[in-house]
């Protein structure tokens, strides 16, 4: 990962403006990505490595200032679906697709934000729990029908479920009837 300084880089008001936890990045023309932060060219997979890390990106035209950011990040999921073990089957994909112009489009966008945070939280919760486990325990815990990792997903999805029902009752208030 070789990267390189902007020979003709001059801060502005807006990048002493940003948080520290933010991550500027600036997206040059040449398709060239810039972090203001370590004032340096990066890549796209930089990019991908500093979302891992939990790092807040913010990605700039460097002419216009438009937000590019969701434009990265969807870049980054093409790349990453085209490359390897994909995470969405085409089904998966179609069904969002089926989505946009709907008028549940905001509802569901909401829905997939709060359930994919929720996994996060349980994947989380489940490193945190096997951290001091050895080898032997840790097969116990998979292998354990009454507690363990069911439990641990049986929480998940009853707050799946949870979540759904809040969906739902949004839904009806919105259209303005009552259960």
């Amino acid at each position: 990962m070789s990267r390189s300084k902007d020979p003709n880089r001059t801060p502005s008001p807006d990048e002493s403006a940003q948080p520290d936890s933010l991550r500027l990045i600036k997206k040059y023309p040449n398709r060239r990505l810039y972090d203001t932060c370590t004032s340096s060219y990066i890549t796209l997979q930089e990019v991908k490595a500093m979302l891992i890390d939990a790092q807040t990106i913010k990605v700039v035209d460097a002419k216009t200032d438009e937000d590019l950011t969701r434009s990265i990040f969807l870049q980054i999921i093409l790349e990453e679906e085209a490359g390897g073990l994909p995470l969405f089957s085409e089904a998966a994909l179609a069904n969002m697709i089926r989505f946009y112009g709907h008028a549940m489009q905001p509802f569901m966008g909401n829905y997939l934000e709060k359930n994919i945070q929720q996994f996060l939280d349980m994947q989380t919760q489940l490193a945190q729990q096997s951290q001091h486990m050895s080898p032997e325990v840790w097969a116990q815990f998979l292998a354990n029908p009454a507690g363990g990792l069911p439990s641990l997903v049986g929480s998940y999805t009853q707050q799946s479920n949870q979540m759904m029902m809040q969906l739902q009752e949004q839904m009806l208030k919105a259209m303005g009837l009552k259960r």
